[in-house]
């Protein structure tokens, strides 16, 4: 496959031969893992890692609906709720004791602007808006010697200004860079939030603002291939701006009983691997690949082969709230899987060395902190 002949460790694929690979199938699509798998092999060796979180949901009421979610409600549905202080506390201690290292603070988009009665509900927890509650519960989680990670969907530039005062790192999933999949009929047509232009901006202004970011793409949900390489390249558009992508999360569709999308297919593991290559081959060097083991609970050997490098975030504490039927694994099982094929696997914080070390990308107070949590997981097979 001439385009990949001239793949260097050093710089990813330029935007023409990216989009060729886009429909890579058989021999071809295996080349491409092959390639991305060597590109990882030369940046991260034969060490993949993740984060040992706890996920805390502070409220799953969203004013989007999405066809594929089975996460969000709407005040007075079934199976709504808004985490208490006391519970976020209950939660925090018990990660502490079990060794986590990052706190997940990951939420419905924009509640606050859809549901008077989410408003009551923050004034009666003694908060003033959402952001406020997270600022909070982020203080919180230091005190437990944890460190926040926030994903609460689309935030203003005050917003995560604010949010940077707590949080080691921020994340939105761009999803896909497509509008198609905004227009009737489509996942994202009743989810005001998920407007490609829009999540691009906030994932931008991060980046001006020096954030350390997660963001990544949803495969299955109607994208084609060349929109899945579209949406790498305009991730690595905004990380080449700012240099502040820290990693980028591959996550597959999973069908979910009582959602509009329940009947529709999975991506099957070679769709999973080949967008994991492509995201390698694709993305800057600097940048992690992910993908959820919980969501590919007989592929992490074959995720590894293409290239994978991160599997992100895995709780001993709390379910996997947005796949709440995909339980995490064991990490000593993980850890099983990795070794027969020739990895260890390590744990890692929510921001990623570099980011301590960078100018303006922590906020000073967060520093102590931050090489404490470090310190700890390196006395624990972490990197150090």
């Amino acid at each position: 496959m001439s385009v990949l002949a001239g793949i260097s460790t050093a710089a990813p694929l330029p935007d023409e031969d990216a989009l060729a690979i886009a429909d890579a199938t058989g021999d071809r699509a295996e080349a491409v893992r092959r390639a991305a798998s060597s590109v990882r092999d030369a940046i991260y060796g034969r060490v993949v890692t993740y984060s040992p979180k706890v996920f805390l949901p502070l409220t799953n009421l969203c004013r989007n609906h999405c066809d594929y979610c089975s996460f969000r409600r709407s005040p007075g549905d079934p199976g709504e709720w808004t985490m208490t202080p006391a519970e976020v506390d209950v939660q925090l201690a018990r990660a502490q004791k079990l060794g986590c290292a990052e706190a997940l603070f990951c939420l419905g988009d924009s509640p606050e602007k859809a549901f008077g009665a989410y408003r009551r509900t923050l004034a009666t927890l003694g908060q003033s808006s959402t952001v406020e509650y997270l600022h909070w519960a982020g203080s919180k989680a230091l005190s437990h010697g944890l460190l926040p990670h926030t994903n609460a969907g689309l935030l203003t530039d005050a917003d995560m200004g604010r949010l940077k005062q707590v949080n080691v790192s921020l994340g939105l999933m761009l999803e896909c860079v497509s509008p198609r999949l905004c227009e009737p009929g489509m996942p994202h047509h009743r989810a005001p939030d998920k407007r490609p232009e829009r999540r691009l901006a906030m994932i931008e202004s991060a980046g001006r603002l020096r954030i350390p970011f997660t963001t990544g793409i949803l495969i299955g949900i109607g994208e084609t291939r060349r929109e899945r390489v579209e949406s790498l390249l305009a991730i690595r558009a905004a990380h080449r701006k700012y240099g502040h992508i820290q990693e980028v999360i591959v996550q597959n569709f999973r069908a979910v009983p009582g959602v509009a999308m329940s009947h529709a297919p999975e991506p099957d593991d070679d769709e999973v691997t080949l967008a994991v290559a492509m995201a390698r081959l694709v993305l800057d060097r600097d940048v992690s690949v992910q993908a959820p083991p919980n969501l590919n609970p007989a592929s992490a050997e074959a995720l590894l082969a293409a290239g994978l490098n991160d599997f992100g975030g895995i709780s001993p504490v709390t379910p996997d709230y947005i796949n709440p039927k995909h339980p995490w694994p064991h990490i000593d099982a993980l850890g099983n899987a990795c070794a027969r094929a020739g990895f260890t696997l390590r744990p890692r914080a929510s921001i990623y060395d570099r980011y301590v070390e960078r100018p303006g990308f922590l906020d000073p107070q967060l520093v102590v902190p931050t090489r404490e949590v470090m310190t700890r997981l390196a006395a624990h097979g972490g990197p150090a």
